[in-house]
């Protein structure tokens, strides 16, 4: 049937819900009428919403069951209904939240599922096997890059098990505040992603020579997993594994090129290890996913972030771990959160990153609102507790078993909660520092987004947007609203797809094009 032959259909989300989303392609004229006898007073874009009754001045607008604006004029029914004729709620107190009060029955466990993974030295399992060189500060980004092109076209075609290599560029390390207490949070960040699952325990760091970020700051003695009894430091009694350290200013450094054909030198040590390591079949369990959404639009709450809440489920019972984020995309719905927590403490950890976040923004002299962006609001989204209500979707059912401050390593399976900004990039650059080695990302209005060092499955919200960018998506939970697929359905097909990327038998298509972003630490330390 083509779209034109459609007849004309809405999402309600709940029955207590006084507005419903367009689904059609291209949106509804004027004048449409639907069987319900309901008439479209004015041409209602897809993904936007349409009253299904009279709404007073003042009243409240209903959406997932939640107030998610009051009215600030009459609107009849049929009428569009976006962000200018809302008046957006106040943010709940975190106050008198409901603590630790949902008890869902367990689980069953869902067993049999496993992928083909490395295992580190840690215990910790890769999806891939990447050769990572950390910065210690911006100023030897342009040699590093230098360098991996070179170690990229000379050395990588020797390594034939090595997938890629990468550079850890980032702008901090130097005009910073570096004893600043909030500076904990980048330097923590850049030290746990140079750990990541994904690149084998290997260790190779480039600095500059004069910078704040000294090496031995950024990986303190005992925080370098021991390789082989190569990698021991000399210093007695020790197991540490050696600071791998290639300095730019070291004296030893004549020119350029000296610098590079270092930097060759010291990755060709750390390639002969990573190419000799082999996949092996381990349990679903040793999963470390995190879940995000950019771009979002009024679908995302309704196909693709509930198919990722279903996966999410999956991936709990088959005892997982899986990470979702987004602070400011989640705190119009806290108390829903804190309700989830498995323990009182956990609340309270919560509790805590949301007060920390109202502070930070209070600081920065704006609101919540300032989340919304113009293509949130163009795909449906009048305000930021229409966005949280969709967003907290992914994270499915279970319990939250934990919570992690930004730039912390997660050391416990089951559904955890991320503390990130809602940033696309610093949310996906601080769950790389949480540890995971797969990457789930939704969008309705289309991101190319994508990072170098774990495969990101992207899942479109709309079947317009798998269509018109059909070699960036991955998978289209647009079907659910077209009445092809079910949320279960797409949940499974992501499950299945998640072992197949981290055993390495399938690419994203973020992987084949090679397209990824530049990491972005979360610095709220002064610059000096």
């Amino acid at each position: 049937m083509t779209e034109a032959a459609k007849p004309p259909l809405t999402i309600r989300m709940h029955a207590n819900d006084n507005v419903a989303i367009v689904a059609n392609d291209g949106g509804l004229a004027a004048g449409t009428e639907f069987p319900s006898g309901l008439r479209l007073r004015d041409k209602v874009p897809q993904a936007h919403k349409v009253a299904l009754v009279d709404i007073p001045e003042g009243g409240e607008v209903r959406r997932y069951d939640v107030v998610i604006g009051y009215a600030l004029k009459a609107i009849p029914a049929g009428s569009w209904v976006h962000e200018r004729l809302l008046r957006m709620p106040a943010a709940r107190e975190l106050v008198g939240l409901p603590i630790a009060t949902v008890k869902p029955p367990a689980m069953p466990p869902l067993e049999g599922y496993t992928f083909e993974g490395y295992r580190n030295p840690d215990g910790s399992v890769g999806s891939r096997n990447i050769l990572a060189i950390t910065q210690t500060v911006q100023c030897v980004a342009g040699v590093t890059d230098f360098a991996v092109k070179r170690i990229k076209a000379e050395l990588l075609p020797k390594y034939p098990n090595v997938d890629d290599v990468v550079a850890l560029e980032h702008s901090y390390g130097c005009g910073v505040a570096i004893d600043a207490p909030d500076a904990i949070i980048p330097i923590r960040t850049l030290r746990n992603i140079s750990l990541n699952p994904n690149f084998g325990g290997e260790v190779m760091v480039v600095s500059l020579g004069c910078e704040k970020l000294q090496p031995e700051r950024l990986m303190p003695p005992g925080t370098i997993p021991l390789i082989d009894e190569r990698n021991v430091a000399d210093v007695g009694d020790s197991a540490d594994a050696k600071l791998d350290v290639v300095c730019l200013q070291d004296e030893a450094h004549v020119g350029f090129m000296s610098m590079v054909d270092s930097i060759l030198r010291q990755a060709e040590e750390h390639l002969e290890r990573l190419d000799a390591r082999r996949r092996e079949t381990v349990p679903a369990s040793e999963l470390v996913v995190g879940v995000q959404c950019g771009g979002s639009d009024a679908f995302s709450g309704v196909t693709a972030n509930p198919a990722v809440g279903f996966c999410t489920d999956l991936l709990v019972r088959a005892g997982a771990t899986v990470m979702f984020s987004e602070v400011t995309e989640v705190r119009d719905g806290i108390d829903q959160l804190t309700s989830r927590a498995t323990t009182p403490e956990v609340a309270e950890a919560m509790i805590r990153e949301m007060a920390w976040y109202d502070a930070y923004l209070d600081k920065g002299r704006v609101d919540r609102s300032a989340n919304t962006t113009p293509g949130n609001k163009k795909g449906g989204l009048s305000n930021i507790v229409e966005k949280a209500m969709g967003s907290i979707v992914k994270s499915g059912s279970a319990p939250i078993s934990g919570v992690i401050s930004p730039g912390e390593k997660a050391r416990q399976k089951g559904l955890i909660y991320a503390a990130t900004p809602a940033s696309d990039f610093i949310c996906g650059t601080l769950q790389l520092a949480a540890g995971i080695n797969l990457h789930v990302f939704t969008t309705g209005r289309g991101t190319p987004y994508g990072l170098a060092e774990v495969p990101v499955i992207k899942v479109a919200t709309r079947s317009d947007l798998a269509r018109r960018w059909h070699d960036l998506m991955d998978v289209n939970a647009g079907r659910i609203a077209d009445g092809d697929a079910t949320i279960e359905d797409v949940g499974w097909e992501l499950f299945r797809l998640m072992l197949e990327v981290a055993s390495g038998r399938k690419k994203t298509w973020a992987e084949q094009w090679k397209l990824h972003n530049a990491l972005v630490l979360f610095n709220p330390a002064p610059v000096t």
